[in-house]
Order: structure tokens, then C-alpha cells, then sequence
């Protein structure tokens, strides 16, 4: 395949009129290398990598948590038809047995070009502060344990890329040091101050889960887990860009405070692509009234939303356009460490590809 005429996305957030050669799903470097010569034009339209969505529960009436591999199947259609090729679906706050079946599921996906590819597991739950557990069920909440992540990343025959800690959790240093190498540790859902996430951030976590949201808001003498965030130059924040969870305001500055370091992600669940109504998040009822979803007590919970339409609507809060593309593509694949395989239109990566408009009206994935 060659798409010929658009204008493709490059590294560092600019646009470079260019054709693309596609051979076996992978970017080549040459015309000589293709076998189907299918000619895709793109006269103007803007050539994007596929999403990384990294934070994401369900979507159009399933959730991962479920542990039913045919709704995983129905959800990572409608991630793939929305823009978003490469998806790690994320488990909420539940006992071991029901993880350990729930992690299972994501094994039994058969590859299938209507659907996004699953490249990781997160585990979300259940190493939180209960003071901050948000839409999280705190009767599952448990003590930070090897064991318990050994059994969980068994289950996932591996596939657990990103765990979420709170870092004044008993045992959390130690938990960090010892898995730092064999996953991504993201801090979140915590009421951890200043001084306790940069021993984190030290120990080797590198990730925020949703930024301020579960987590003492940013103070200018209780800076908390977004100053510790902040002086780490190393780490990556998530932000859901919905304009529910986040003020636009407060999008704008975190992309300026944190340049090259923001992640978009959703965090949606069943109720995304769906009517107003009642779902259920982790086992927790959920009302869904214009894109905002509650808990019966008023808590925020996920949102009814997709990653595509947060980057449109980053884009739109004033975001410059290739800096929301980046993190929505390159910094999420960086900090689960697949950039290798995916995130940006590079020889030798998946071709995994979305043709837009100038509007960003999707018109074509590949």
C-alpha cells in the first residue's frame, strides 16, 4: 500500500508533505519494497499515528472488568474504528480471584484488523489510598504485595505494563524498587505529600495516574504529587482532556508546565458510545448525564468519552495541535516502552495510521 500526497506527522510535531510505503502492516523506506501497490490518496488530509490509549476501562456498554473476552472483543472495535490502534485496557479495585480471571481475558484476543491491538495491561487498582479512592470500591483496597502483583501478572501471562501505587502506602519504596524494571509504577490515588512522592519518584516510579485528579490539589506551600511530578523530569502525567475531569485553564498550564511529558488518556468506561443512562464501573453504579459520569455519592467517576475526541478537544482548549498528536502517541509508547513497535510514522514501525481532516474529522484508519 502507498499513501500518496498527505501531510504526515513527523517526530517532533511538525507536518512534512511526504508519501508513505507500507508493506506487511510495517513502514518500509522504499517503493521498491511494496507488493500491493494499492494507492491511498490523501490529497489534503493530515497523516497521524494511530492513538496509545493506556487508561481506559470499557466502552460501548463493556468493561474490561468484566472478564468477558467477547465485550473486550466489542470494546477494542470501537476503540479501533474511533482512532485509537494501540489500547491497554485498565482493571479497577476488585478481589484477586476476580483479577486474576479478569487479566486472563486479555490473553484470548485473537489479532483481527477491525480491532486495536492490546499492547499492555493496566492495573489500576488495588494498591490505593483509601482517603483518595475516588470511583475505586475501597472494601477491595489491599496492603502493597509482590505476591499479589506476582499472581495478577501471571494471570496476564505477562501483560501488565503499568501499576498503579500510592507512595504512602506501608511497604510502597520497597514495592517500587523491587518492580521498577519489569513494569511502569505510576503514582496516583493518594493523599501523599511532597516529600513522600519524590522518595517514589526516586525509587524508581516514573508515571502519574490522572493528573489531580484523586490526589491533593497543587498548593504553592503543599506542592504534593504534581510538584513532585513537576521536578521529575523523567516521569510522564496522565490528563483526561473531556472537560469534566480537568478545566480547560488547568489543561492549558499542564501542558506548559510539563512540555514533553504529557499523556492523554480517556479513562472511559461502558458508558462510551452510549445513551445517557445507568452502568457500572468496577461493580459501582454509574450515572451518565451529558458525558458526565457520577457515583451515587457525587464522585467523578471514568469518563464517557474517547481518546480521539480528548485530543480533538485538547486541541481545542488552545493545546497546540502537535503537542496534543505527541501525547496522545509518542509519550504514552515511551513510557510503556513499546515507542520500538509504535507511536509515531517511522520506518520499520507498525503502519498504524489515521487520515484526518484539517478539522480532525476522522476519515480513514489503517
Amino acid at each position: 500500500m502507498i499513501i500518496k500526497n498527505g501531510l504526515v506527522f513527523q517526530e517532533d510535531g511538525s507536518y512534512q508533505k511526504e508519501d508513505i510505503y507500507i508493506e506487511n502492516h510495517k513502514i518500509v523506506s522504499s517503493l521498491s519494497e511494496v507488493t500491493d501497490q494499492t494507492v491511498i490518496d490523501a490529497t489534503g488530509l493530515k497523516v497521524i499515528p494511530g492513538l496509545i490509549e493506556i487508561h481506559s476501562h470499557g466502552a460501548f456498554g463493556h468493561d474490561f472488568s468484566d472478564a468477558d473476552v467477547e465485550g473486550l472483543n466489542i470494546i477494542l472495535q470501537y476503540e479501533k474504528s474511533h482512532g485509537i490502534t494501540s489500547y491497554c485496557p485498565t482493571s479497577m479495585t476488585l478481589g484477586i480471584d476476580t483479577l486474576q480471571d479478569v487479566f486472563g481475558t486479555a490473553s484470548q484476543v485473537k489479532p483481527d484488523p477491525s480491532k486495536a491491538t492490546i499492547v499492555g495491561i493496566n492495573m489500576e487498582g488495588p494498591f490505593l489510598d483509601p482517603e483518595k479512592k475516588g470511583a475505586h470500591d475501597g472494601s477491595y483496597i489491599v496492603k502493597l504485595s509482590s505476591e499479589f502483583f506476582d499472581r495478577c501478572q501471571e494471570a496476564s501471562h505477562g501483560m501488565i505494563k503499568l501499576v498503579t501505587v500510592a507512595p504512602n502506602a506501608t511497604g510502597a519504596m520497597d514495592f517500587i524498587r523491587e518492580k521498577k524494571d519489569e513494569v511502569t509504577i505510576s503514582l496516583g490515588h493518594t493523599s501523599a505529600d511532597y516529600d513522600c512522592c519524590m522518595e517514589a519518584f526516586q525509587a524508581g516510579a516514573k508515571h502519574v495516574t490522572h493528573l489531580y485528579n484523586a490526589m491533593p490539589a497543587y498548593s504553592h506551600r503543599a506542592p504534593g504529587l504534581v510538584g513532585a511530578a513537576s521536578d521529575t523530569e523523567n516521569s510522564y502525567v496522565e490528563l483526561i482532556s473531556d472537560g469534566i475531569h480537568v478545566h480547560p485553564s488547568v489543561i492549558r498550564a499542564t501542558f506548559k508546565m510539563f512540555p514533553n511529558r504529557v499523556i492523554l488518556v480517556s479513562d472511559s468506561m461502558m458508558a462510551t458510545g452510549m445513551e445517557n443512562g445507568t452502568y457500572e464501573l468496577g461493580g459501582q453504579e454509574v450515572t451518565v448525564v451529558d458525558g458526565k459520569a457520577t457515583l451515587k455519592n457525587g464522585t467523578i467517576a471514568g469518563s464517557a468519552t474517547n481518546l480521539f475526541d480528548c485530543m480533538k478537544r485538547a486541541i481545542s482548549f488552545g493545546v497546540p495541535e502537535g503537542d496534543a498528536i505527541l501525547s496522545a502517541t509518542k509519550n504514552p509508547a515511551k513510557s510503556i516502552g513499546i515507542f520500538d513497535t509504535v507511536g509515531s510514522i517511522t520506518v520499520g514501525k507498525e503502519a498504524d495510521l489515521l487520515l484526518v481532516t484539517e478539522d480532525f474529522t476522522l476519515k480513514q484508519v489503517i
